[in-house]
């Protein structure tokens, strides 16, 4: 199994498309700190400007971790385009290159083939996630410096920077679970067809349908909304609350395993009684 894996990973990493995703991110996240640096925080003054007739404020507060959160927040979104790239493309390539029959005739059960694939697909998502917290707290720390966290959503709250960083390991870690439930789902779409664009399509469309439902105030949503993953993926941003609400964390962490194992169970389901025609 573990030479599967490796030979996967292989296959995996000589991919151009492999690093489309990487590409992305880095020369977005540089460009977007280093204009934050430049324009010396004025939106954060800007914002804050109602709050300093009633409240001084002491230290860095425009400071790398601020500016490592506003990443997190403006990218995420794009996030499940770039992940799906790669998870689409596990089963679903060999089809389009024609080579299904070629890893099939192996002396190797088609279980442990596709144990294989999904195990390297986990590890692209999870290298790609951490690629990202990497990327964006480093250059952030590295061009303005530490401080408090102050979180601008309906309530302002400012973390002290002793509690910062294991937030962010936590966020990252929830995201990172996320991530993976979104590459299962293109993983699940690749074992139906065969070119790999088709996972990539359906996987966002799922992933639009689901998030309009779940943002749509209408009655008759409020009971399907519940069980869409959509409603949790915003759950590592649960991280930077004070008190941090863990029931909600915890539901989060159930209901995306169970979409993950559900699109895995499926698509194993699929690649075994697959019949391969080319």
């Amino acid at each position: 199994m573990i030479r599967l894996i490796y030979y996967e990973l292989i296959k995996i990493f000589l991919k151009k498309r492999t690093y489309l995703g990487f590409g992305i991110v880095l020369v977005i996240v540089p460009l977007v700190e280093v204009a934050m640096k430049l324009e010396g925080g004025r939106f954060l003054t800007v914002a804050m400007r109602g709050l300093s007739k009633d409240f001084l404020f002491f230290g860095n507060i425009f400071n790398g971790w601020f500016v490592a959160h506003q990443i997190m927040n403006s990218l995420w979104l794009h996030i499940p385009l770039l992940i799906s790239f790669v998870a689409g493309d596990q089963l679903a390539g060999e089809a389009t290159a024609g080579t299904y029959r070629l890893i099939l005739i192996r002396p190797v059960s088609r279980t442990r083939i596709f144990i294989s694939k999904y195990i390297t697909t986990l590890i692209y998502t999870v290298i790609f996630v951490f690629f990202l917290a990497a990327l964006s707290i480093g250059l952030a720390l590295a061009l303005l410096g530490r401080g408090d966290l102050i979180i601008l959503n309906r309530n302002i709250l400012l973390l002290p920077e002793s509690e910062v960083a294991w937030r962010f390991i936590i966020a990252y870690l929830l995201a990172a679970l996320t991530m993976i439930a979104i590459a299962s789902i293109s993983f699940f779409f690749s074992s139906f067809v065969e070119n790999a664009i088709g996972p990539i399509v359906a996987t966002m469309g799922l992933l639009i349908v689901c998030t309009v439902i779940t943002v749509m105030p209408v009655e008759m949503f409020e009971i399907p909304k519940k069980f869409l993953f959509t409603r949790y993926m915003d759950m590592w941003q649960k991280i930077f609350l004070d008190p941090i609400p863990w029931n909600e964390v915890k539901i989060g962490i159930l209901y995306m395993s169970a979409w993950t194992l559900a699109a895995v169970l499926g698509a194993w389901g699929v690649f075994v009684e697959k019949d391969i025609l080319s």
